[in-house]
């Protein structure tokens, strides 16, 4: 098997893994309600869900989350790269880029939080929020271009 018979396949290792990690961002975001829930619960609520260990698991996640997104936004323009001889300055690579800026940027914030800045805390939640937005446009512009993909591969 040479690198011309899968090349074509490499452009589709992107797009399944951010759908992947759509998918579990969204159950970040699931963790993170239920964690802040907890926090913020009177004494008998808050004893019946740190049961479920939101928060350890919210920070879990949400590591693997930045440690997968930086990969796939640099595997996604490697794969373009190899295919195309360039990368396409656009929207869904701007975009891209910013998204993986965010999520840093987010996990930054996890130090101040952990000492109780609720000011870290809420900046947090509003680049997440952010993040989610721009997930979910950038799950529909990059089924955009895999229709491209698979529309040039039918045609070759």
């Amino acid at each position: 098997m040479t690198l011309d018979t899968i090349q074509p396949w490499l452009n589709f290792v992107h797009p399944v893994i951010m759908w992947l990690l759509l998918a579990t961002t969204l159950y970040a975001l699931y963790l993170g309600i239920q964690s802040r829930r907890t926090r913020l619960a009177d004494a008998e609520t808050r004893k019946e869900l740190i049961k479920g260990k939101f928060a350890l698991k919210h920070h879990k996640v949400g590591s693997a989350l930045l440690a997968f997104m930086v990969v796939g936004t640099v595997g996604g323009m490697g794969a373009t790269y190899l295919e195309a001889g360039k990368l396409f300055v656009g929207p869904h690579l701007l975009v891209g880029l910013g998204m993986a800026t965010l999520i840093a940027s987010s996990a930054a914030l996890v130090p101040f939080m952990q000492k109780g800045n609720e000011t870290a805390r809420l900046t947090h939640i509003s680049l997440n929020i952010v993040l989610v937005g721009l997930f979910g446009w950038q799950a529909l512009t990059g089924m955009q271009i895999v229709q491209r993909l698979l529309s040039n591969l039918q045609g070759s």
